[in-house]
C-alpha cells in the first residue's frame, strides 16, 4: 500500500515539516521520516491521528478514494459535540425550557 505517498503529500500541502508532524504524533521525526519513505508501516492509531490532523478520511490516506474531505458520519467539531453532550445530559424539563428559549430567540432575530 502506498499510503506513505499520501501522508507526504498531505504534509507538504499543509506546509508542515516532518518534525512538526512527528511532534503532533508524539514520535521522533526520524521515525516519521521512515513512514513517509515507506520503510515502516504506520500504526492504525497514528493513521487515525493523521486523518484528524489533516481533516481527511482514512480512506483517503489508504488511497481508497481521491476525495480529501472527511465525510465521516457523526463527526462534529468539538464545540458542537460539547453542546450535543450537554443536551444529552439535560432533563426533559431543561430540554423543554431550552427549546422555548431558542424559539423566542429565533423569532426575535426575524
Amino acid at each position: 500500500m502506498a499510503y506513505y505517498k499520501r501522508i507526504r503529500e498531505l504534509r507538504e500541502d499543509n506546509d508542515k515539516t516532518q518534525r512538526e508532524v512527528a511532534e503532533y504524533l508524539g514520535t521522533p521525526y526520524q521515525y516519521y521520516s521512515v513512514y513517509e519513505k515507506g520503510g515502516s508501516e504506520i500504526s492504525f492509531e497514528r493513521a487515525i491521528a493523521l486523518a484528524k490532523y489533516y481533516n481527511v478520511s482514512l480512506d483517503y490516506i489508504a488511497e481508497l478514494t481521491d476525495v480529501k474531505i472527511n465525510s465521516t458520519v457523526n463527526r462534529q467539531p468539538d464545540n458542537i459535540q460539547t453542546l450535543l453532550d450537554t443536551i444529552k445530559k439535560m432533563t426533559p424539563k431543561e430540554k423543554n425550557q431550552t427549546s422555548a428559549l431558542l424559539s423566542l430567540l429565533i423569532k426575535a432575530l426575524k
